[in-house]
């Protein structure tokens, strides 16, 4: 798994040491992540990737909501907000729907962060693979990510 040591080296390069958690059941989707890690369903982070006008953003979003394009197209400045397609997330961030991280990319994107992680002190992202995560504080996501905190959802 490729993924999830790029995943680390990130962290480790930002001074973060955080172990990626390996589960053997997939978490592509949030609701499988909580379960598998038997945790509240709002502390996993979604790493969604949204064009706004066509440029990239990457959206970090509690699992138990979900990203308002209304809102978003606000934040972003944009005419038009739409969830990227499959081949479009890979091209961006180099990794597949339901393993995203927020960290890792290909290239820098620009960062949203849903203000409703806060809640939590620790919360769960995807590690570059399905079946790969790793837990992290919210405020050091926020740093890591160098996202912007706002309501997103």
């Amino acid at each position: 798994m490729k993924g999830p040591i790029l995943v680390q080296d990130t962290l480790k390069t930002a001074g973060l040491e955080i172990d990626i958690i390996e589960l053997q059941k997939s978490a592509r989707t949030a609701q499988l992540a909580a379960d598998a890690l038997d945790t509240a369903l709002g502390s996993i982070v979604k790493s969604l990737l949204f064009l706004a006008d066509g440029k990239p953003a990457l959206v970090l979003v509690a699992g138990d909501r979900r990203a308002d394009t209304t809102r978003l197209k606000q934040l972003l400045k944009a005419k038009r907000v739409r969830i990227a397609d499959a081949q479009r997330v890979r091209t961006e961030t180099g990794f597949s729907i339901g393993g995203v991280p927020p960290v890792g990319h290909l290239q820098r994107l620009p960062t949203w962060i849903d203000a409703s992680l806060g809640r939590f002190e620790t919360v769960y992202a995807a590690a570059g693979h399905p079946r790969a995560v790793f837990a992290i504080s919210f405020d050091d996501l926020v740093r890591v990510t160098g996202g912007r905190v706002a309501d997103v959802t």
